[in-house]
C-alpha cells in the first residue's frame, strides 16, 4: 500500500493536526446517516449515564446533549481530538455533565455497572485487543445496558484504498461470536444506509 493511504488510515485511528481535525470534520458529514442511527436508538433522556468510546470532535456528544441533559463520559486515545472535543462541547463540559479524557477502551478507568449506554462509531477497526475491549464494555455496562456499536460494512472499508492496512473487518458472524466471548447475551444489528453501515447493538 501506498505511504499516503498508510498515512490516511493512521489518521482514521488516532486523528492529530491539521489534518487529523480536517478528516473527523469531513468524516462528520459523511457519516450524519451513523450519528442519528445512534440517536434514534438511545432515544436520550436526562436520566441516563452515557460513555462514548473514541469521540473523535465530540460531534456526538453535542447531539445527545442538544436532547438531553445527561451525564455524558468520553474517551479518546488523540490528545488533539480531546483538546477539539473539549472545545465544541463547552457548555455541558462548564455544566459538570459532559466529562471527556485521553483513554482507552481495552483498559477503561471506570467502575463496574457505572454507565446504562456505551456508544462508538468507526473504532473497533483500530482496538488492540478487540475481544479486551468488549470485555471492558461489558464491565462498565449496568445490567441490562446496551452497547451500541455503529461501523462500515466489510463491503464498504473494502472499496476505500487506505483501509488495505491498519484495519481489522469484521463479517456480522464475528461481531456476533466476540461479542458472545465478551459476555453479551443479546446481540443484533441494524442497517444504517443502504448497504453503509450497520448497528451493531451488544445487550448485557
Amino acid at each position: 500500500m501506498s505511504k499516503l493511504g498508510d498515512y490516511w488510515a493512521f489518521q482514521c485511528g488516532n486523528p492529530r493536526g491539521i489534518v487529523g481535525k480536517i478528516m473527523i470534520g469531513a468524516m462528520n458529514i459523511a457519516n450524519k446517516v451513523m450519528y442519528h442511527g445512534i440517536i434514534e436508538n438511545i432515544k436520550p433522556s436526562e436520566e441516563m449515564k452515557i460513555l462514548d468510546v473514541g469521540f473523535g470532535n465530540g460531534y456526538l456528544e453535542k447531539l445527545i446533549y442538544r436532547i438531553a441533559k445527561c451525564s455524558i463520559y468520553g474517551i479518546d486515545i488523540s490528545e488533539d481530538m480531546v483538546k477539539i472535543a473539549s472545545k465544541n462541547n463547552k457548555k455541558g463540559i462548564s455544566n459538570g455533565d459532559i466529562h471527556l479524557a485521553i483513554g482507552d477502551c481495552c483498559n477503561l478507568v471506570f467502575e463496574n455497572d457505572s454507565f446504562d449506554i456505551v456508544t462508538t462509531m468507526n473504532t473497533i477497526y483500530f482496538w488492540n485487543d478487540t475481544i479486551q475491549g468488549l470485555k471492558e464494555i461489558y464491565r462498565v455496562l449496568k445490567e441490562d445496558g446496551v452497547f451500541y456499536n455503529a461501523v462500515l460494512t466489510k463491503e464498504s472499508l473494502d472499496k476505500v484504498f487506505y483501509t488495505k492496512n491498519g484495519f481489522k473487518k469484521f463479517e456480522k458472524n464475528e461481531y456476533v461470536e466476540m461479542g458472545q466471548q465478551a459476555g453479551f447475551r443479546n446481540i443484533s444489528f441494524k442497517n444504517l444506509g443502504k448497504n453503509y453501515g450497520l448497528l451493531v447493538i451488544y445487550e448485557k
